[in-house]
């Protein structure tokens, strides 16, 4: 059912309120195979900045809004040249190892920074947060109209 179009891939176990229309244009803009949007999240833990040679801690921060490193958020836009890169038949691919790391390889991998609102459902603790924010109304995610 792929034909030569961009076609979208994403993961069940999150949501966020990605611009999809930017997603898409960066995504033809820069003419690479994949497209995955990225995020930074929010601190689980506080972080605590220690001095390497003697131990001391320089400065505490408590959950940070958001840490220092990317991560890959679950929302993909694709060209049909990524099947290149899973092996026909092998229910085994892992779409974050061999494929993604091949795709990268290749330097066909882009990455679209998202800034806005992200959050995984890997956990009940974050299942109850997401129920809880869409009962409440509070749900960042859904930028639709009814």
């Amino acid at each position: 059912y792929v034909g030569d179009e961009p076609f979208m891939l994403t993961y069940g176990d999150g949501v966020g309120n990605v611009d999809i229309k930017a997603l898409v244009a960066y995504h033809k803009n820069h003419g690479k195979d994949l497209t995955m949007t990225v995020v930074q999240p929010s601190g689980r833990f506080g972080n605590v900045a220690i001095n390497d040679d003697d131990g001391n801690v320089l400065r505490f921060e408590e959950k940070p809004e958001q840490s220092n490193s990317w991560i890959n958020a679950g929302f993909f836009v694709c060209n049909s040249g990524i099947f290149d890169a899973i092996k026909d038949n092998d229910d085994t691919v892992v779409w974050e190892r061999q494929p993604l790391e091949t795709i990268s390889g290749k330097g066909e991998l882009q990455a679209f920074k998202h800034y806005g609102f992200w959050k995984p459902m890997d956990t009940l603790r974050e299942k109850k947060q997401l129920e809880e924010a869409w009962v409440s109304g509070k749900a960042e995610w859904k930028i639709w109209q009814d």
